[in-house]
């Protein structure tokens, strides 16, 4: 039996779109990242190489970024959702830096809503979602696509 509050592909419309809660990247979200990722990059974790760099200190991996504005998405979400899972990402982008210190949030928009070609019994959900700082800069660009369970296949 499914909760009151899992959605379905049909509960979902183009244009739906909220903001999550903010959250300050820390230094050790870099440190942390590099040490999961084995990226040791020294833009991310040298401040003598970095000032050297364009932004003249150390900058967060993107792919720090991207996990830490997925984490807010989720959180914003409540609790899982048994009939939605990442299907695949079309677009990531991270048009500026984010360094130790800023404050991200993510604004998320379904941009797209089509049955599945091969399996109608789902459907394919595409939102993207734009992350800033607290300047209200675009750090990263995401478009997200979701296979969502529709409500006809669950009876």
């Amino acid at each position: 039996m499914a909760a009151d509050d899992e959605k379905f592909y049909e509960d979902f419309e183009v244009g739906d779109s909220f903001v999550t809660a903010a959250r300050t990247i820390t230094e050790t979200d870099i440190v942390m990242h590099a040490m999961h990722s084995g990226d040791w990059q020294p833009h991310h974790t040298d401040e003598e190489f970095a000032k050297t760099q364009p932004f003249k200190r150390r900058i967060a991996h993107g792919n720090c970024t991207f996990v830490i504005s997925t984490g807010l998405i989720f959180r914003s979400q409540g609790r899982p959702n048994p009939n939605i899972m990442a299907y695949g990402y079309n677009k990531i982008r991270y048009p500026a830096p984010v360094f130790a210190g800023d404050t991200i949030k993510v604004e998320v928009k379904i941009i797209d809503k089509q049955v599945h070609p091969k399996h109608p019994d789902h459907g394919l959900l595409t939102q993207s979602e734009t992350t800033t700082n607290q300047r209200g800069e675009t750090v990263a660009y995401v478009e997200h696509v979701l296979y969502a369970k529709r409500r006809s296949s669950s009876s």
